[in-house]
């Protein structure tokens, strides 16, 4: 059934292509633009595939993570690129009084690459400070009690960036340099911006990074024992207080730098964008196959792709529609593939 779905949407799609009532750069751009939000999904859920993975539970304060990132990187730039126009306090609640600051990596590139560096140390400093006081404690409890306790770390930091930065959605980037791509092709224009080449390259380094962190190191062979059998590799003599403060480190970096690159793509900042990233940067993990992280990148480009391409067929009213569409993909792939598309529980 799936399969005929699948190939019937598929023709379809060559119908619209051939017919002119879709044209190649409008399609290119909805792929294109699902790889690079893709990309952000997946970072983050790499962060939440480790948790999961070596420490036994679905931290569903993960995505409050995310908005710290976007929420420090942010407040940084604009207190480096907004020197003179606002007072620093303004500056760091994203509130200038003279006008919108606006930050892009080709007007004020220093501000955005110090941005994304203190949205992953901020995110690190809290993801750690919140393991402290809240999970270690609770560290022998089952896996439900820290799932709970999750919730509410998730609400009381989501509220605290509330009071502090206040619940509206302002614009916070400015515009950047674009790229026609396509047309010496006969493509028409296709459209790609700076800020898309900077997520995909730092997305791109940070996989990688991640990789050989897992693959090459002592620290990321003892995280690949951990999640294969904790007493075993408590027993064998690895730290694994050390390894669980280190995965703390890798998932709250990742998805603070993904919180930013988030705001860097969409141009808006709110205290609840984390939260509502959540759902699907667990889709993109359960996808890919829980406690894979070459399975959450490939999750969160799927998801991000066929969010974006969706609209080829659902616009107007339709529109709200990409998000329910989405989870059915995932719905269909695990009814095909329950243990995801890698499967297993892996760190890599």
């Amino acid at each position: 059934m799936a399969g005929a779905v699948a190939v019937l949407l598929l023709l379809d799609l060559l119908r619209r292509l051939v017919d002119g009532s879709l044209g190649p750069s409008t399609l290119l751009t909805y792929l294109w633009t699902g790889l690079v939000i893709g990309l952000i999904y997946g970072l983050a859920g790499i962060g939440l595939s480790l948790t999961y993975s070596i420490l036994n539970f679905a931290n569903f304060a993960h995505g409050e993570y995310v908005t710290v990132g976007a929420f420090s990187g942010f407040s940084t730039a604009y207190l480096v690129a907004g020197g003179g126009i606002a007072t620093l306090g303004n500056l760091f609640l994203l509130r200038p009084a003279a006008g919108q600051v606006g930050v892009s990596i080709t007007s004020a590139p220093f501000a955005v690459v110090v941005g994304l560096l203190v949205a992953v140390v901020a995110t690190v400093v809290v993801a750690l400070v919140l393991d402290r006081v809240v999970y270690k404690p609770m560290r022998s409890a089952e896996g439900i009690s820290l799932l709970i306790a999750s919730i509410g770390v998730a609400f009381v930091v989501r509220y605290l960036l509330a009071i502090v930065y206040g619940t509206q959605r302002p614009g916070v980037t400015a515009g950047t340099q674009r790229y026609f791509v396509g047309e010496a092709l006969g493509l028409g224009r296709f459209i790609v911006d700076a800020h898309q080449l900077i997520i995909l390259v730092a997305a791109a380094v940070l996989v990688v990074g991640v990789h050989l962190l897992l693959t090459r190191t002592k620290l990321g062979k003892s995280m690949r024992a951990m999640a294969d059998n904790e007493d075993l590799a408590r027993v064998t003599g690895i730290p694994t207080e050390r390894v669980i403060r280190s995965t703390w480190v890798l998932g709250g970096g990742l998805a603070g730098a993904a919180g930013f690159l988030l705001v860097l793509s969409q141009g808006t900042i709110a205290y609840n964008i984390g939260w509502r990233l959540l759902l699907l940067i667990f889709a993109a993990v359960i996808l890919g196959g829980i406690g894979s992280v070459y399975g959450a990148v490939l999750g969160g480009i799927i998801i991000g792709i066929v969010q974006q391409a969706s609209a080829v067929w659902l616009s107007g009213v339709w529109s709200d529609m990409t998000l329910p569409v989405t989870f059915a993909l995932l719905i269909v792939i695990l009814l095909i593939r329950p243990q995801g598309i890698y499967g297993g529980v892996e760190t890599t």
